[in-house]
């Protein structure tokens, strides 16, 4: 293996998770392990829970699990699924189509409803098939919130209150690892059943950590659900959870720096962390536009605050631009997945970031471009400056 060359300054961990760790986040976590079954692990945890709640707007059940978000998928479908079971998916993109295999997995019979991924839900087509679904074999509707592969938000409120306004007895499950802490989402007044979340992205952790949300409809479907589980056991959760301990061992040291994230996310206050997104998110497009490129998501509506995806220019390799811009600049930026691959780039705009470092990144892609011989059409990043100068 060749020796990498040294890059003077900051490396920018621009792809749309994990996210940059905050200094305050490190520092907590490097320090002595503690005993997880003592009083100062449990007063801890229970601190934890009750502010993670209020980041999620919520009052049901909060489980969280030393795993990553695929973990917290799993235990939504074993906790109150049975084999055979049908559910609803809609395609959002690489992480919806990860969840139908994961589904599929259990032996459910998955009915998926396809897109382009490129614009929010067609709320029409899952009212169809709930309309039509007469003996009510859909046992739960699964969503993502935002889909970080597209670049695209979905307006799970809305998509709740079809649900609501057919009186469908379906399970409402929703994908929020790449939108927690980093645009709102209201749990509880969203009728949102089971929230899938994870630890690495809008809470500026390391990935590690899982999140359930539990509502009483869900609780009540984990009574009859027959899908083997030990490790995602929501009962067994619950319990131990309740008083600040796990039926197995945590991670301690993650639990440290995601009680120092909840203290920051506190001092700057929820609504001003969604408002500094959406305000980065409409500068890197401002900066996209600039450049001539074309966003992935065709939907004003549907932009998301936490990456944007964007498609390389005519001619140009993505990854040989993502690479060109990662060897001479410093900066990671994601890939483009699945059907998707070798036609896009993303970046990601969430997490421990202001606007002095968005613009550090926007120059450098902006100079990526230039140095993969695509001809600016005029500086993105001077109008990502314009608009945040204001």
């Amino acid at each position: 293996m060749k020796n990498k060359k040294y890059l003077a300054g900051k490396h920018f961990v621009h792809i749309p998770g994990p996210t940059n760790i905050p200094d305050r986040v490190l520092r907590a976590m490097d320090k002595q392990i503690i005993d997880h079954r003592g009083p100062e692990f449990s007063e801890m945890a229970v601190r934890i829970i009750d502010n993670l709640k209020k980041v999620v707007k919520t009052k049901n059940h909060l489980i969280i699990y030393p795993a990553s978000g695929t973990g917290a998928w799993e235990s939504a479908i074993a906790n109150t699924l049975s084999p055979g079971d049908k559910v609803l998916v809609y395609e959002t993109g690489h992480f919806s189509n990860l969840w139908i295999d994961v589904a599929r997995k259990f032996k459910l019979e998955v009915d998926v409803i396809p897109s382009d991924w490129r614009s929010g839900a067609k709320i029409e087509l899952i009212e169809k098939k709930l309309i039509e679904d007469k003996e009510k074999k859909i046992k739960a509707l699964m969503m993502v919130h935002n889909e970080t592969s597209s670049g695209v938000k979905y307006n799970i409120q809305k998509i709740s209150q079809k649900i609501q306004d057919l009186k469908h007895p379906c399970l409402l499950m929703v994908d929020t690892v790449s939108s927690l802490a980093s645009s709102n989402f209201e749990n509880d007044e969203w009728k949102v059943d089971v929230m899938v979340g994870g630890s690495q992205k809008g809470l500026m952790l390391p990935p590690g950590i899982a999140f359930n949300t539990v509502s009483p409809k869900a609780l009540e479907k984990y009574r009859s659900s027959t899908l083997p589980k030990y490790f995602w056991d929501w009962e067994m959760m619950i319990e131990n959870n309740k008083n600040g301990f796990f039926p197995y061992t945590p991670a301690v040291n993650l639990m440290f720096g995601l009680e120092e994230a909840m203290k920051i996310l506190n001092e700057e206050g929820l609504d001003n962390v969604f408002s500094r997104h959406t305000r980065l998110a409409n500068a890197t497009r401002k900066a996209v536009e600039g450049w001539g490129l074309e966003i992935f998501c065709n939907c004003v509506e549907s932009y998301s605050d936490s990456c944007t995806t964007i498609f390389s220019p005519k001619g140009i390799d993505p990854d040989h631009l993502r690479s060109v811009i990662l060897n001479e600049f410093n900066i990671s930026l994601g890939m483009g997945l699945s059907k998707i691959k070798g036609k896009v780039f993303r970046i990601g705009h969430l997490g421990d970031l202001n606007e002095v470092s968005l613009i550090g990144v926007l120059g450098g892609i902006e100079m990526g471009l230039s140095k993969v011989g695509y001809k600016i059409k005029k500086s993105g990043t001077q109008e990502a400056i314009n608009y945040l100068a204001h």
